[in-house]
């Protein structure tokens, strides 16, 4: 069965995010009154498995081994069937 699985993963917090403090800049010399910016990336994947649980434990193994670094990542993540065009 095919599955679609989203995956964001950000920096946990007291980690310094480089990007996200460069964009607030950016936006507080626009005008706009921000006070912190936070940045993700977000994975969408696509992939096969035979069940729901099997596709939940699939991603969490790839968020371990490539998708996030777990000393300075947080990530989470939403599993579903893949719709039929």
């Amino acid at each position: 069965m095919k599955y679609v699985a989203r995956v964001e993963v950000r920096l946990k917090p007291g980690h310094t995010d480089p990007e996200g403090e460069t964009t607030r800049e950016a936006l507080v010399e626009l005008k706009y009154n921000v006070k912190s910016v936070r940045v993700s990336k977000v994975y969408e994947i696509v992939f096969e498995a035979d069940s729901v649980n099997d596709a939940k434990n699939i991603v969490e193994e790839m968020c371990k081994r490539l998708l996030a670094n777990p000393v300075k990542d947080d990530y989470r993540y939403y599993v579903e069937e893949a719709h039929k065009p």
